[in-house]
C-alpha cells in the first residue's frame, strides 16, 4: 500500500505565503513525476505545478513566478512554496505521484493525497 499525506494548508490573507508538504510512504519502488493539483469552489481539478525525477519543473501561467515546487527524492516528498497568495488561489490542494510499487514494478500508477484546504482572504 502507498499513501500520500499532505500538510500545511490553512487560512491566510492576500499577499501572504504558505508552504505545503506531501510525503509518500509505503511499498514504493520508484517515483517518476510529482505534481500539485488544485480544485477551487465550483471548478474542475487543475494541474498547476509538476516536477520530474530529474528536477525539471513546469507551472501554469496562473502561478508562475509566485509558486515554487521542489522535491526531496530521498524522502519521497514534494513541496509547494506559495508566495503572494491571492483570493483566487483558494482551493483544495492535492499532491500526485506517478510511481511504481514493489509489487508492480512493470507499470507506473497514479497516487493521490487526501487534499489540504488553502483559503486566502482579501
Amino acid at each position: 500500500q502507498v499513501q500520500l499525506v499532505e500538510s500545511g494548508g490553512g487560512l491566510v490573507q492576500a499577499g501572504e505565503s504558505l508552504r505545503l508538504s506531501c510525503a509518500a510512504s509505503g511499498s514504493i519502488f520508484s517515483i517518476k513525476n510529482m505534481a500539485w493539483y488544485r480544485q477551487g469552489p465550483g471548478k474542475q481539478r487543475e494541474l498547476f505545478a509538476t516536477i520530474t525525477s530529474a528536477g525539471s519543473t513546469n507551472y501554469a501561467n496562473s502561478v508562475k513566478g509566485r509558486f515554487t515546487i521542489s522535491r526531496d527524492k530521498a524522502n519521497n516528498s514534494v513541496y509547494l512554496q506559495m508566495n503572494s497568495l491571492k483570493p483566487e488561489d483558494t482551493a483544495v490542494y492535492y499532491c500526485n505521484a506517478a510511481l511504481k510499487t514493489t509489487t508492480a514494478i512493470w507499470r507506473w500508477d497514479d497516487y493521490w493525497g487526501q487534499g489540504t484546504q488553502v483559503t486566502v482572504s482579501s
